[in-house]
């Protein structure tokens, strides 16, 4: 059984959400490092979209944001387990890819109108607490 390690290490030789993934190869860690930082990314993208359209039903929008709030959860616990790999590499991607997400889906860089008005609900979610 192999054991774990308890604290951070930078080294391509983890186990990363799954037994003897990435394994040994370089190329594979990079590609497990992608992967986090994709699914972290798509955490914050959800968390600022505003995907449920406006005249839908209450029950049907209801039910619409739950999922998005369920599969937002569920990747977010993922990243956080992959983070558990206490590999810095791991945790790197992770935090690049929640900054990345934020710049782009969250932050005044990429929006036209900057004056936000206090009634308007810029996301479908409420924000992801820790």
């Amino acid at each position: 059984m192999m054991m774990g390690h308890l604290t951070f290490f930078w080294g391509t030789n983890t186990e990363i959400l799954f037994p003897g993934w990435p394994g040994e190869s370089f190329s594979c860690y990079i590609l497990a490092l992608i992967f986090v930082f994709m699914i972290s990314l798509t955490v914050e993208w959800i968390s600022h979209a505003k995907l449920i359209k406006s005249g839908i039903s209450n029950v049907a929008s209801g039910i619409l944001q739950t999922l998005m709030y369920a599969f937002r959860i569920g990747l977010a616990y993922l990243v956080m387990l992959a983070v558990m790999s206490f590999n810095i590499g791991v945790l790197l991607a992770a935090v690049a890819g929640y900054s990345v997400g934020f710049l782009i889906f969250g932050s005044h860089v990429f929006r036209n109108n900057l004056k936000i008005e206090p009634y308007q609900d810029l996301a479908d979610l409420p924000p992801l607490n820790c």
